[in-house]
């Protein structure tokens, strides 16, 4: 049976990737943005694509759009939680309030509603069960310089992580979590350009292809439900994270 995958984030970086990395699997994919123009290409070149334009940070919007999902292909096998925001670093009372919130209501909120919306599917279907896969982030062990907002968010990520890894046992709902680092994407490129450091500095840190994450998650969803890689960290080799800073 073609398993069906819904990934949010998906008209560009990591998501688009992991996207297209699943339809060339043979996965099924439902593609999940607030841009329905990318999606809608994505999809019209494959067959077992579906654009599902959504703001993860609208409940009503999330709910609709997995809803489609299930009207389309009959079940969901796995959820990417992908999609995240960041803002520009700042002392904590220097940055915006409005920073704050958008940054809580999709990295956080966003994640919960779409991990809800899942969880009730997965639990509902027949065969019964799913996986619940979160981006965290490298922000979810260790902060960069003035980023109160994403960090706090991201450690909250591996909170919820955990808690759907416990109450998913009784229905074979799996959970697990990725933390990246330094992909290559338009999110991720300012760090070859040089971001500031602990010690006050402004320095360079190297990448690593977007596509080695897709390659991950691939290999995370495509595990049997009695197998669970609850944490996984992706990064580039020489990023400044293992270590003093």
């Amino acid at each position: 049976m073609t398993k069906v995958i819904l990934v949010t984030g998906a008209s560009a970086g990591i998501g688009r990737d992991t996207a297209l990395r699943f339809l060339q699997a043979g996965w099924q994919v439902g593609l999940i943005a607030r841009r329905a123009e990318p999606l809608e290409e994505i999809a019209a070149a494959h067959p077992g694509a579906l654009a599902l334009a959504c703001d993860v940070a609208d409940p009503a919007a999330v709910e609709a759009a997995f809803a489609a999902a299930v009207a389309r292909f009959g079940r969901i096998d796995v959820l990417f939680n992908n999609a995240g925001i960041s803002r520009p670093a700042g002392l904590i009372d220097e940055i915006p309030l409005q920073d704050w919130i958008d940054t809580v209501q999709v990295n956080l909120n966003g994640l919960f509603f779409c991990a809800r919306a899942a969880f009730g599917q997965m639990r509902r279907q027949s065969p019964q069960g799913g996986r619940i896969i979160n981006n965290g982030s490298i922000s979810a062990h260790a902060p960069r310089p003035g980023t109160a907002a994403y960090t706090a968010t991201k450690h909250a990520v591996t909170g919820l992580t955990k808690t759907l890894a416990l109450d998913g046992r009784p229905f074979d709902i799996a959970c697990g979590q990725i933390d990246i680092g330094n992909a290559a994407t338009e999110m991720g490129s300012k760090m070859a350009k040089g971001v500031p450091q602990a010690d006050g500095s402004i320095r360079a840190e190297p990448l690593m292809a977007s596509e080695e994450v897709a390659e991950a998650v691939l290999h995370m969803a495509s595990l049997p439900l009695s197998t669970n890689v609850l944490s996984m960290t992706v990064m580039a080799t020489k990023m400044p994270f293992v270590g003093r800073g």
